[in-house]
């Protein structure tokens, strides 16, 4: 009795097959199906190739939403060496909300040589380069957040020669926090001091002649430091053309979550505006000689998340790829054949009809004789 109810269930099964097996001595094989076959499983190939290449990789996807975070404090992360010695500059932030913050509080001032080093020179030269494909090609800003932790190190190298040169320009660097909103991180003459209505700056017991604001950004972010990640302004070099002369920078900052799959990190993403011009009162051109970076924070955030294609979406990709290629060559083979099918017949007809026989009266046969002079003999 089971082994009737087995039978009769692989008979079920038997029917129910939707791939039936045709006989191998059923099966017509051409060249031309050959060659046709050939290049199918060639297509295929590559394909798979290109499409396991594509599995492998990954892509960033970017999402935008309201950002709701207003207590937390904004990080600046500041290395600028100016031409000038450090006892005659200063620097601070102040934001709008009227808040001073003193650069003791994470700046360091350091003497050191303004000129850079030929290993120096080398570092900006090629981030110099970095830069301008960043600007060509923003795709490149993809690479640089997934090689993030991965990449050397972008700060400028120290010196490798020991020059005898005595400092003539100071290094500004260190991190500093400010609150999230809009503030202005500027550099200029004299060290700031505290004053009821604001802030000022001791200006007057510096010589006009020492002036000179020329000065060499090697690095300037917000938010976390993340090693590897290469900002708008990291490089930038101006020298000055006048000892009064004002540098402004307008940045707009982006709050950004960055999530690959190396790291997890809050950071911010910034766009700059530069602008230049020398303090001159009789032509009406007025201000204060310095470096001026005048931030603003954005209200949109954005979060960067570094995606994969799941497994099963690159077996269907697969499958479609050679479901795909086997049914197209297999259309095309059979139209081929079918054209050729369709020329052979006509060229055939044709030299049929040249063959012609003539008859006694004048008149051509279109019909070959049915027996020729040796099968009559």
């Amino acid at each position: 009795m089971r082994r009737l109810n087995r039978k009769k269930t692989l008979n079920l099964m038997r029917e129910l097959d939707a791939f039936p097996k045709v006989p191998e001595s059923y099966v017509e094989t051409s060249t031309s199906g050959g060659t046709v076959s050939l290049i199918a499983f060639t297509t295929i190939a590559f394909l798979t190739i290109m499409e396991f290449t594509v599995y492998r990789d990954t892509w960033m996807k970017y999402e935008y939403e309201v950002d709701k975070d207003f207590t937390s404090k904004l990080r600046i992360n500041i290395d600028i060496t100016v031409a000038m010695r450090c006892q005659y500059v200063g620097a601070d932030v102040l934001d709008l909300a009227e808040t001073m913050v003193a650069s003791a509080d994470g700046l360091i001032y350091e003497p050191v040589i303004f000129d850079l080093s030929p290993q120096q020179k080398e570092w900006q030269r090629v981030l110099h380069l970095i830069q301008s494909r960043l600007q060509e090609e923003h795709s490149l800003q993809d690479v640089i957040f997934k090689s993030a932790f991965k990449s050397a190190s972008t700060a400028l190298p120290p010196r490798e020669d020991n020059s005898l040169q005595s400092p003539d320009a100071c290094r500004i660097h260190g991190h500093l926090y400010v609150n999230k909103v809009a503030g202005n991180f500027h550099i200029t003459v004299g060290k700031a001091i505290p004053h009821p209505r604001g802030h000022a700056h001791l200006a007057a017991l510096v010589s006009h002649d020492s002036y000179n604001f020329s000065h060499r950004i090697d690095h300037l972010s917000f938010g976390e430091l993340i090693p590897g990640i290469i900002n708008p302004l990291d490089g930038t070099e101006k020298i000055a053309s006048d000892h009064n002369q004002m540098f402004q920078y307008f940045i707009t900052i982006v709050p950004t979550k960055l999530h690959t799959y190396k790291i997890s990190a809050e950071t911010h993403q910034f766009s700059v505006t530069e602008r230049e011009r020398v303090i001159n009162h009789a032509a009406g051109s007025h201000g204060v000689s310095g470096i001026f970076m005048k931030y603003d924070i954005s209200s949109l955030m954005v979060t960067v998340t570094e995606e994969h294609m799941p497994f099963w979406q690159f077996l269907v990709r697969l499958c479609g790829i050679i479901g795909g290629i086997f049914s197209t060559t297999g259309i095309l083979h059979g139209f081929g054949r079918f054209v050729a099918e369709i020329i052979f017949c006509r060229f055939r007809l044709s030299s049929h009809r040249s063959k012609s026989v003539p008859l006694l009266d004048g008149h051509t046969s279109n019909h070959l004789p049915l027996m020729t002079d040796s099968s009559t003999h």
